[in-house]
């Protein structure tokens, strides 16, 4: 009877100890630990130095999305899109996958939704390159991913026209996602895999 239990009581030891562990290992290695986390300050200067490539990058990447669509890119090296979307006037999302490689049939017949093609991917990757940017999604503003850190993103909210005082107040309520830099724009670090929103201080 001893015995049984202290064989029972090891197994939920072992049991425990392995789930713990795990979940430490993907903590520090895929969840990001160990990634950079930037500062206000930090990202509103990598802006200043981009900011003429990001509003090139801004206007290129709204005038290749169909005026019905909405659209969200984020690239993970030159092969590959860790993030595909596309949505529809209201917001529903028609398409959306993860980690999907570029030169794929299954690629070419996706970018044939949106009229583009593997030149257009190439051309837009180039220009997130020229930003120091990894990730894009369609609108005003437009929002534009800069780097991962962790599970989420650090996000430059670029707007065209200088924000109105309700546009203000909207990104005023959310103090802890968003920094209102300037009159065009929003720094933002929001959750990635899990949807969720963390704090820029």
């Amino acid at each position: 009877m001893i015995k049984s239990v202290l064989k029972a009581l090891l197994f939920i030891f072992i049991g425990g100890f392995i789930i713990v562990f795990g979940y430490l290992m993907f903590f520090f290695f895929c969840a990001g630990a160990f990634d950079k986390d930037y500062t206000p300050k930090e990202l509103a200067e990598n802006f200043n130095k981009k900011e003429k490539n990001i509003y090139i990058l801004k206007h290129y990447f709204n005038s290749i999305v169909p005026e019905n669509k909405g659209v969200v890119v984020e690239f993970e090296g030159n092969n590959k899109l860790s993030r595909f979307g596309i949505y529809g006037n209201s917001g529903s999302q028609e398409f959306f996958v993860w980690d999907l490689k570029i030169n794929t049939s299954k690629m070419d017949s996706i970018l044939l939704t949106l009229g583009w093609s593997q030149q257009t991917l190439k051309l837009l990757k180039e220009k997130l390159d020229n930003a120091n940017c990894i990730g894009i999604e369609s609108g005003e503003p437009t929002k534009i991913g800069f780097k991962r850190s962790g599970m989420g993103m650090y996000f430059f909210n670029v707007f065209d026209a200088p924000l109105s005082d309700s546009i203000r107040k909207i990104y005023k309520d959310d103090t802890c996602a968003y920094i209102i830099v300037n009159d065009k724009l929003i720094l933002e670090y929001g959750g990635g895999a899990f949807g969720s929103t963390s704090s820029l201080y």
